[in-house]
Parts: structure tokens; C-alpha cells; sequence
């Protein structure tokens, strides 16, 4: 039987990440502007307001006068109001960002990680690099939102279990997201790396990034997929092998258990010294991914191609305007990451802000455990 009033709870949740969601994109607003953004009536907002502002989420910015009529209460974020850690899980090391409610990197550490390490020592790393973290941006514990961890794939976003991470031994149905959540005392959300990295993209670049790539070189090679203004993960939630798409029928055999995929032959023409055959390698990999998305935007990231961008974005941009039929109407941007190696740390941090403020969505209900 329904408790009278039990949903109030959660329509309060909703209506005030809708409009926490809406204020991180402007640098001030009024009533009656969310109002027309969210659908809801000025009255309930009237109370959103309240709400945010006592919770020092929001506060005041003045007044806007227009003519006749009382002049409009402005508001604006209070971006150190909350803050989220972000985790880039590497096969070295981990690197970890804490960011404000405007995503905004305060601070970083690095963690260095044994060979083939395992998920306890995984966990042990990231303990240590968060003491330096905060050690280096001092905030109040109880106003960090989540943990958001991007790591190796294959990876069941749904269920938060890492499945036979690619070149990991120890990495066979783990529950990461439940064991981080227990062990580190935070919510948390676990998402690819690459997936991740097309987050923070597509925060810091806004609307005009409604579909785009997010290519990532590192000791493996993967995509970050977004398309139609969110992440794609697929029917399993594990979109983005693209490394492990096959180039060559009689090549090589992959760590994925294949042959001639992308990244082994990428790989053997790194190892041989020729990066640009490797780059090469990518670029027609590139194409293929823009012949079947036909996204606008192809973002470059990575620690092994940022060693050599000026390589990887020349022959990559070059495959695009010569190779893509009708390159003149299918138009595609081709840059590197701004972000540079905080890319992926940080768009794990930006999906604990989207999942708790922010337009609600199924991500929402994947933060686990811990405390908020």
C-alpha cells in the first residue's frame, strides 16, 4: 500500500537537479527564467529556490530591474558549495582530479599501480593519492558528492562489475563499483575511461558537442561515444572497444583473442618505431568509426598519443578531409583534448555531478553505497 505523500521525496530530487542543472549553465538566472526552461510553475520554483539557496547550493546575485514591476531576484552557482572526485585507473598508476560543482579541477594526484595489479591494490592507491588530493585542496569531506571512477574496459557500466579487463589478470567479474564504495566510505560511480573522457568533452564544450568521439591512446586504444546529446553504452554498456575492431583478417592475434585488430597492429608499429604507420593505423580506424556514427566532433586523448599529437592530429585530420566521402557537406571537427591527461579524471567527476545535480537520468540511480 502507498504511503499519502511518498513521492515527494524523490519530485523534491527532481525538481532540484533539474534546476541545479540548469543554473551550472549560466552565470546568473532568475525565477522566472527556470521557470520557462524546466516547465514548472514560479511557485514551485519559488520553493526550489528556497531549498538550494538554505542548502548554500545557490545564493543570491543581485536584482534585475526591466521596466515596470518589482525588480527580479538573480541567483547564481556557489560553485565550492559541493565537489566531486574524479579517477582515472591507468595501468601504471591512477590519477585523481577533485573538482567543484562547475566542474572545475582544484586539485590532482597520482598514485603509481604494480604490474598486473590487483583490485585490492587498486583500491590501496587510490587511497593514498585521495589523502594527497585533499592534502592539496582542503575541503569539507561531508560536501564531496561521489567518486567517479573511469577505468578499463570491458566493463558493465549497469551493474558496475569490471569483466576481463584487457591486459589485467586479476580482473575477472569484479564488483568494482561495491568494493570501492565500501572500501573508500564514498558513492560511487564506475564508468568506462573513454566514456568518461567524452563526458568532460562534452561539459566543457556544451550544446554544439551533440555528437562526437573521444579517442583515447594508452596502452590500448578505445572510444568514447556521444551521441544525441548523452553517452552511448550499448546493450551491455560496453560500447567503445574500438581498438578491437579487426583491420587485417591474418594479422596478428589481439589480447581481446582476435586477430588484426586495430590496436595490436597499432601497437607492433609503435614497438618497431613507426609511428607514422601507427598513426596511419588510427586514422583509417577514425574514418571507418565516422562512416558508421557520422559524428561532427573527434576529440584526441590519451598519455602515448599526446606524447606525439602533432603526428597523430595530422594524420587523423588529414583521413578526414580526404577520405570521407563528400568531407565538404560531412563535415567533422578534429582536435585534441584541451583537458590534456586530466581528461578522463575529470569527466569521471563530471558524471557523479551530472548523476546527483543535474538533468536527472539513469545514471542517477548507479551511484551506490557510501554516503552522500
Amino acid at each position: 500500500m502507498d504511503t499519502p505523500g511518498a513521492g515527494l521525496g524523490y519530485l523534491r530530487g527532481y525538481n532540484d537537479a533539474l534546476v541545479v542543472g540548469l543554473a551550472r549553465t549560466a552565470p546568473a538566472f532568475d525565477r522566472a527564467s527556470i521557470a520557462a526552461a524546466t516547465g514548472l510553475t514560479p511557485q514551485a520554483v519559488s520553493k526550489v529556490l528556497a531549498r538550494l539557496t538554505g542548502d548554500g547550493l545557490i545564493e543570491p546575485a543581485g536584482v534585475r530591474r526591466g521596466g515596470v514591476g518589482k525588480p527580479a531576484t538573480m541567483y547564481r552557482i556557489v560553485a565550492g558549495s559541493r565537489f566531486a572526485i574524479g579517477v582515472h585507473v591507468a595501468r601504471t598508476g591512477v590519477r585523481l582530479v577533485l573538482t567543484d560543482l562547475l566542474g572545475t579541477v582544484l586539485s590532482r594526484s597520482w598514485a603509481p599501480l604494480p604490474v598486473d595489479f590487483t583490485p585490492g591494490e587498486l583500491l590501496a592507491a587510490i587511497g593514498t593519492a585521495r589523502t594527497v588530493l585533499f592534502r592539496d585542496g582542503p575541503v569539507d569531506p561531508a560536501r564531496v558528492l561521489g567518486l567517479g571512477l573511469g577505468m578499463v574496459g570491458p566493463l558493465d557500466h549497469a551493474n558496475g562489475i569490471v569483466r576481463d579487463a584487457h591486459r589485467l589478470r586479476h580482473w575477472h567479474d569484479v564488483p568494482l563499483r561495491e568494493l570501492a564504495a565500501r572500501e573508500l566510505g564514498l558513492a560511487v560511480h564506475l564508468d568506462k575511461d573513454v566514456t568518461a573522457g567524452v563526458t568532460a568533452e562534452a561539459w566543457r564544450r556544451g550544446a554544439d558537442f551533440r555528437d562526437g568521439v573521444l579517442i583515447m591512446v594508452e596502452s590500448g586504444i578505445g572510444a568514447g561515444l556521444w551521441l544525441g546529446g548523452a553517452a552511448y553504452r550499448g546493450a551491455h554498456t560496453n560500447a567503445g572497444e574500438f581498438g578491437h575492431t579487426v583491420m587485417q583478417l591474418d594479422g596478428p592475434a589481439c589480447v581481446c583473442g582476435r586477430r588484426g585488430c586495430l590496436e595490436v597492429l597499432h601497437d607492433a608499429a609503435v614497438a618497431r618505431g613507426d609511428l607514422p604507420h601507427a598513426a596511419r593505423l588510427l586514422a583509417v580506424g577514425v574514418v571507418n568509426l565516422l562512416q558508421t556514427t557520422d559524428v561532427g566532433h573527434v576529440v584526441l586523448a590519451g598519455a602515448d598519443l599526446l606524447r606525439h599529437r602533432d603526428v597523430y592530429l595530422a594524420a587523423i585530420a588529414a583521413a578526414v578531409r580526404l577520405e570521407v566521402p563528400r568531407a565538404d557537406w560531412l563535415t567533422v571537427d578534429v582536435s585534441v583534448s584541451a583537458l590534456g591527461s586530466d581528461v578522463i579524471a575529470a569527466g569521471a567527476a563530471m558524471q557523479v555531478l551530472n548523476a546527483v545535480y543535474g538533468r536527472p537520468s539513469p545514471d542517477s540511480a548507479l551511484l551506490g553505497g557510501g554516503r552522500q
